[in-house]
């Protein structure tokens, strides 16, 4: 998993959701793909997708319930998980802070 990222364009306004407990910046490269890089506190959380996404978790532990999935699936860091487009997901963390950096596909 790539951890540094050259040539690209960052957005200083942070996305916050669940009352600041998962953070995130914007980051377009100069093809025009799109990542965020973030932190997720302790809590669990559900989101919506537009377009398919990976998730990489790159430090920390989260548990995923993924589209269609009956059971929680843990990842802990250097793994990934995909979410297909226009979908929904549950995402938790029970201790620490996951770090993560989302690539929109």
């Amino acid at each position: 998993m790539q951890t540094q990222f050259e040539n690209i364009s960052v957005n200083a306004k942070a996305n916050i959701y669940f009352d600041g407990k998962v953070i995130s910046h914007s980051i377009e490269f100069q093809d025009g793909s799109k990542k965020t890089m973030g932190l997720i506190f302790p809590g669990s959380y559900n989101f919506d997708t537009a377009a398919a996404e990976i998730m990489e978790i790159h430090a920390g532990t989260c548990r995923a319930k993924l589209p269609g999935a009956d059971d929680w699936e843990t990842f802990e860091a250097d793994s990934t998980f995909n979410v297909p487009a226009n979908a929904n997901f549950e995402i938790a963390v029970d201790e620490g802070t996951a770090e993560y950096i989302c690539s929109f596909v």
